[in-house]
C-alpha cells in the first residue's frame, strides 16, 4: 500500500464531511427554532403575570434573542469552514506520511 491519498479516500473523506455538516446544520437550526420558541413563550408569561414590565421585559427579549440568534450563524461559519477549506484532507495527507 502506498501512502497517498487515493480518489476514493478523497471521495469518502469528503462525503463524510458533507453529511457531518448538514447535521451540523439541521441541529444549530432546530436549536435556534426551540430558542425562538422559548425566548417568546417566556416573553409572554412575563406580560401575562406583569403588564407593566412589557417595556423592560421586552427590551430583554430582543438582547437575548439577538444573542441566541447568533448561534446559527456561527455553526455556519464552521459549516462553511468545513465545506470550502476542507481541514480532513490535510490531516488525512499527514496521518499517511
Amino acid at each position: 500500500m502506498e501512502n497517498t491519498l487515493t480518489p476514493e479516500m478523497i471521495t469518502q473523506i469528503y462525503s463524510s464531511t458533507s453529511l457531518g455538516v448538514s447535521v451540523m446544520l439541521a441541529a444549530a437550526g432546530l436549536g435556534s427554532a426551540l430558542g425562538w420558541g422559548l425566548i417568546c413563550m417566556k416573553y409572554i408569561e412575563g406580560i401575562a403575570r406583569q403588564p407593566e414590565m412589557l417595556p423592560a421585559l421586552r427590551i430583554q427579549m430582543f438582547i437575548t434573542a439577538g444573542l441566541m440568534e447568533s448561534f446559527p450563524f456561527i455553526v455556519l461559519a464552521f459549516a462553511m469552514y468545513f465545506v470550502f477549506a476542507n481541514p480532513f484532507i490535510g490531516a488525512a495527507k499527514a496521518a499517511l506520511v
